[in-house]
């Protein structure tokens, strides 16, 4: 089993292994004692693994209540949020018990955010089943939902206490969700490990790429948990992305999303000069390999009053992700009057 271990508010172990939803149970109970706990998960997922990891809890000494969602990102709501925190208060749970979040981004955010509020905190689990997760929204302890304005306008920081990442899961993804992922690893190369992006370019075991994800993650959360600093370098691609996802009305994935506000920073960048053209040719190559868009219907005007109303608007200013160089990206602060000229020259790049 490859384990990566997080020192942050909470220090915890992200453990990825094949078979690690068979063994969820004593996974779990290793490091929090058997108690009542509620599983969390939506239908698609419930369908393929909920029994199984139900069983392994129960075998193990939880009691196991359970709360199903619809997927997709409308379930990643106030509505669902207010939904949940009833089901836990109906079913008694207290600060000793466990929220256990199966599935991917959108139960693991409704999960960890409830775990942070109901009763002032309690613990949870992760056990990520789509690659995003597993790379990406499992790890680090950003919780959230979204409301009509903006996606993860209400959240807070609340680090799990066991990620449980089994690659197995994988195996039942569709080509798009699984692409959705492969973005956000594109991501982590662009921002600083030009060798993931080599590695992308071979043949390469999954496993092994959710590991230098991770271990990329868990560094810079530890030097930046609370996002202040360079842990807004995770942030590459997306300012643009949830306004493409926000005036989709959430039909374009977070991944596909990602991909294309990659490619339009890439190219506001060279057309300021900050970026060199063999990095976009790089990143589109990458991007075409796993059948991720690279182009969007949106405005910059669309676009950039979005990102004026994300979480990373300071006052006055707007810091940005901007690629200089393949595997290298720097955190760079405009003023909001500024974004638009600058956003606007990604228009002018073919």
């Amino acid at each position: 089993m490859k384990t990566v271990r997080v020192h942050a508010s909470r220090t915890y172990d992200i453990c990825i292994e094949r078979g690690l939803l068979q063994t969820a149970g004593p996974q779990i109970a290793a490091v929090h004692a058997p108690c009542t706990c509620m599983l969390v998960s939506d239908e698609t997922v419930w369908s393929l693994y909920g029994e199984t990891v139900k069983e392994s809890l129960s075998s193990a000494g939880f009691a196991v209540h359970t709360f199903i969602i619809k997927p997709g990102e409308s379930s990643k709501s106030t509505q669902s949020l207010v939904l949940l925190w009833e089901t836990l208060a109906e079913n008694k749970i207290t600060r000793s018990d466990l929220l256990i979040a199966l599935g991917g981004g959108v139960v693991g955010d409704l999960t960890g955010f409830a775990a942070a509020t109901f009763l002032r905190g309690i613990a949870y689990v992760q056990i990520p089943t789509t690659l995003l997760a597993m790379v990406d929204s499992s790890v680090g302890g950003k919780t959230a939902v979204d409301l009509a304005h903006g996606k993860n306008l209400a959240g807070a920081f609340c680090q799990p206490s066991l990620v449980l990442c089994d690659p197995d899961a994988l195996n039942t993804l569709t080509p798009d969700i699984f692409a959705d992922g492969m973005a956000e690893v594109i991501k982590y190369g662009f921002i600083n490990h030009p060798a993931l992006l080599q590695k992308l370019t071979e043949d390469y075991d999954i496993a092994d790429i959710i590991a230098l994800c991770v271990e990329d993650k868990r560094d810079i959360v530890e030097a930046d948990e609370r996002d202040n600093g360079c842990r807004q370098l995770l942030n590459l691609g997306h300012t643009l992305a949830h306004g493409i996802e926000l005036h989709s009305g959430y039909t374009i994935s977070h991944g596909s999303a990602v991909a294309i506000g990659m490619v339009l920073i890439t190219k506001a960048a060279i057309h300021a000069g900050l970026c060199d053209k063999d990095t976009l040719a790089t990143l589109l190559g990458l991007l075409a390999k796993f059948n991720l868009p690279t182009q969007t219907q949106f405005t910059c005007e669309q676009l950039c009053e979005a990102a004026l109303e994300d979480k990373k608007r300071k006052g006055g200013s707007i810091t940005l992700v901007i690629p200089t160089k393949t595997g290298t990206s720097e955190l760079k602060k405009y003023p909001v009057d500024d974004l638009p000229a600058f956003v606007s020259g990604a228009w002018e790049i073919l």
